[in-house]
């Protein structure tokens, strides 16, 4: 009956099934438990709520998809953080594609930050609109808890924990399925580009064997998307 069931299953492939299915269950759990609005903090933090609300939502998402993977790559699988692109890489090209920066991105985002629909959905604490006292302290807190772990997480934890065993390309595709579908409720256009990108960094974080250019890549788009919707005009 086993054989029938699970005729795949191999004991020794447990842990590249715990990472597999690590994106949906912390996903999910991000999602209803996570976001703005799905837990009720009455704490008066001297700041905005939304902001407040937010800032809890990056250290929920730094929990569920830092802590938790980190812990289980240290005590279960009791391998290197290391393994799974943590390390600095291969330095030299990782620093040439950081040129992409002020090159492409921040071009590109500076047009993508005038798209209505991008507008209505950034900054996610609207009251950055209006009052920057805190901007510094909540982009700091978007970049180590939100873009931090999110790339630690797909191009660190999935890519480079399945890669050996499903192929580096299959591996790729894994982890931009699932940061895709975490973009759902999002614009349109956010959502095809996710796609797009999550290869693109895919591709970048093996080359370089680590995800840290890929996070730097990825937080100077969320930072400046903020940065030009609340001083552009």
């Amino acid at each position: 009956m086993k054989d029938f069931l699970l005729p795949d299953f191999t004991k020794k492939d447990i842990h590249f099934y715990v990472i597999l299915l690590s994106a949906p269950v912390l996903l999910t759990i991000y999602r209803y438990h996570g976001y703005p609005g799905t837990t009720n903090l009455n704490i008066d933090f001297g700041i905005p709520s939304d902001q407040v609300h937010t800032i809890f939502q990056f250290l929920f998402f730094f929990f569920l998809t830092f802590v938790i993977p980190a812990l289980y790559v240290l005590l279960v699988m009791k391998k290197n953080l290391f393994d799974f692109g943590f390390g600095k890489g291969d330095l030299k090209n990782g620093l040439k594609l950081l040129l992409l920066v002020p090159v492409l991105i921040i071009p590109a985002i500076y047009f993508a930050a005038k798209m209505p629909d991008i507008r209505i959905e950034y900054p996610l604490a609207k009251s950055l609109l209006t009052d920057q006292t805190n901007l510094f302290v909540y982009e700091v807190a978007y970049v180590i808890f939100y873009y931090f772990a999110w790339e630690f997480f797909f191009r660190g934890f999935i890519l480079f924990g399945l890669k050996d065993r499903f192929g580096t390309v299959n591996a790729i595709l894994i982890q931009t399925i699932s940061s895709c579908l975490i973009h759902i409720g999002k614009p349109e256009g956010e959502i095809m580009g996710s796609i797009l990108i999550g290869i693109i960094f895919g591709i970048i974080a093996v080359r370089t064997r680590s995800f840290w250019y890929v996070f730097l890549m990825h937080a100077s788009i969320g930072v400046f998307l903020d940065l030009f919707i609340i001083y552009g005009k």
